[in-house]
């Protein structure tokens, strides 16, 4: 792959001032081979072996972002499935052993976080994933860089509300296991759960996976912001054409630093998940690339169409750029880390309805919202099964992450500091679907699983 002058002028001028980044590295490691019968054994081995990974990680990022002058701002792993992992182990405090182990890897190493401590039950739980479930509360609780999630739904499988009706007294446990809900922060459900997502906190190393694989997950809502804001005059088909040229340029460096940093580790060269990911710093936002579309506010009449606009434009100018897009490769709505969705939501111009419907063309989901800390379970488990049920039917992924805000009503605000940001406390629906919930079973695969 070659560049030419004019690129990387243009590129640097995307660093310098457009917040272009390269927003996370993640090194997906295989533990399988490491399972054993004593949980002390097998977190020692894991610990050995993610310390010694995630350290080279981070010097060779480091290196390479100088070499480059490219910001490489998270440096990441994630593992084997962590349910997997404990089934062959019978004792009661083996999820938790596992757990500390993997927190001190990656706090030994300085990797930003660590994924993969979840479970496939999108069909059913065996008696581990059922373990690792119950051990959520516990886990991401105590611990300060292990992520979390589950599968719970698959256009394929179908949707196991029985684990969905569990996970809302999970859900319930984890805003109160540590200050501000932060274990809610750091675990998704899934509908179709990628496995080489480079993004906390659904990313886990798959079971289709070599032993270890790069994938980068890139940035640009600046960037995109931008190149909007200065055609005001566009048609939207001149508009879509702007931002899928914009996201191929950025594509194209986020291949080169995962194909680089993949040849000094050593490991396979995963894939660029083109995801646009924003931050809370003013101008990174996507909520302000649908404002400069034409929204007076995000959540205001066509908000729908803009983003699908821009998640198409999107997508194509990644998938030319790239002969490896994966992962989530959408765009991303978290509430509390786009400062426009907070505004949003605090006008009272983004509803969660409309939230929701916002996710049937994007591909990432209802992601760090906050609700009513005295919310239902039931309640809990049903909005979770909305939005999963959006995925499924799609043939898509869609997650959850949801922070049922403890002691809070609708109109205050949970303040997470740093990357979270902040989250206004949504309203739901006062009317209720517990009985909906409470019949449990399986929901079917939609017709269209059916392509063999």
């Amino acid at each position: 792959m070659e560049f030419g002058v004019d690129e990387v002028l243009e590129t640097a001028g995307m660093i310098l001032f457009e917040h272009f980044d390269i927003r996370a590295v993640t090194l997906g490691v295989n533990l399988k081979d490491l399972m054993d019968r004593d949980p002390a054994r097998l977190a020692d081995a894991a610990q050995a072996r993610l310390t010694g990974l995630g350290s080279r990680l981070v010097s060779e990022a480091a290196a390479l972002s100088d070499s480059l002058g490219l910001p490489i701002i998270n440096k990441r792993l994630s593992i084997t499935p962590a349910a997997w992992l404990i089934e062959p182990c019978p004792q009661d405090d083996a999820p938790l052993t596992l757990a500390q182990a993997l927190d001190a890897a990656a706090a030994q190493a300085g990797v930003d976080f660590i994924g993969g401590w979840g479970a496939l039950v999108q069909k059913g739980a065996t008696r581990a994933d059922a373990r690792l479930m119950e051990s959520l509360p516990q886990v991401l609780g105590s611990t300060e860089r292990l992520c979390g999630f589950l599968n719970l739904a698959s256009t394929k499988a179908g949707m196991n509300l029985d684990a969905i009706a569990r996970l809302g007294h999970i859900l319930k446990d984890m805003a109160v296991a540590a200050d501000k809900a932060i274990a809610c922060a750091k675990f998704v459900a899934f509908a179709n759960a990628p496995e080489d997502n480079p993004f906390m906190a659904g990313a886990f190393h798959g079971g289709g996976e070599p032993d270890a694989a790069l994938n980068v997950g890139i940035s640009g809502p600046g960037v995109v912001r931008a190149v909007v804001a200065q055609h005001p005059e566009s048609d939207l088909t001149m508009l879509s054409e702007i931002i899928r040229r914009t996201v191929f340029k950025i594509t194209r460096a986020g291949e080169l630093v995962g194909r680089e940093l993949a040849r000094r580790l050593g490991v396979a060269f995963g894939v660029v998940d083109i995801s646009l990911a924003p931050t809370t710093a003013m101008g990174d936002s996507v909520g302000e690339i649908l404002e400069h579309i034409g929204l007076e506010k995000v959540g205001a009449p066509g908000t729908t169409a803009a983003l699908a606009l821009l998640i198409d434009a999107v997508k194509k100018g990644g998938a030319m750029a790239s002969g490896h897009v994966g992962g989530l490769s959408g765009t991303f709505i978290p509430v509390s880390e786009d400062a426009a969705m907070i505004e949003a939501v605090l006008a009272g111009a983004l509803s969660l309805e409309k939230l929701e419907a916002m996710t049937a063309v994007c591909s990432v989901g209802l992601d760090m919202f906050a609700v009513p800390g005295d919310t239902s379970p039931a309640a809990l488990a049903a909005l979770i099964a909305d939005e999963l049920a959006i995925g499924m039917v799609n043939n898509k992924t869609t997650g959850v992450r949801v922070i049922p805000a403890p002691g809070m009503q609708p109109g205050e605000v949970l303040d997470f500091g740093g990357l979270l940001g902040r989250a206004p406390v949504m309203p739901l629906s006062p009317f209720s679907g517990e009985k909906f919930v409470a019949r449990g079973g399986r929901l079917p695969a939609p017709l269209r699983s059916l392509t063999n």
